[in-house]
């Protein structure tokens, strides 16, 4: 499912226009950005939580070389899928 898909269905579910309903989703996307940028964390009880993890810099391998490179430390956005969200899907 893309973007344009993702807006029909929620159009249709909502009973809104996609218009609405794109500019929800765009709404939703820019705020959840916006909050991990400024190291806050999104919880939605019942369908999960965003977040930000850092990675400790490492060191690693170049697999066509086999030399050791040093790989930075960086932060990266993670979901982690609420109990209820799990079970409605694994069902």
């Amino acid at each position: 499912m893309n973007k344009t898909e993702l807006v029909a269905a929620i159009a249709d579910k909502a009973g809104i226009a996609k218009k609405d309903a794109e500019k929800a989703l765009t709404a939703f996307v820019d705020t959840v950005v916006d909050e991990l940028k400024a190291g806050n964390k999104i919880q939605l009880v019942g369908f999960g939580t965003f977040e930000v993890r850092e990675r400790a810099a490492r060191t690693g391998i170049n697999p066509q070389t086999k030399q050791q490179i040093k790989i930075a430390a960086s932060k990266n956005p993670v979901f982690k899928a609420g109990k209820a969200f799990k079970d409605a899907v694994g069902k």
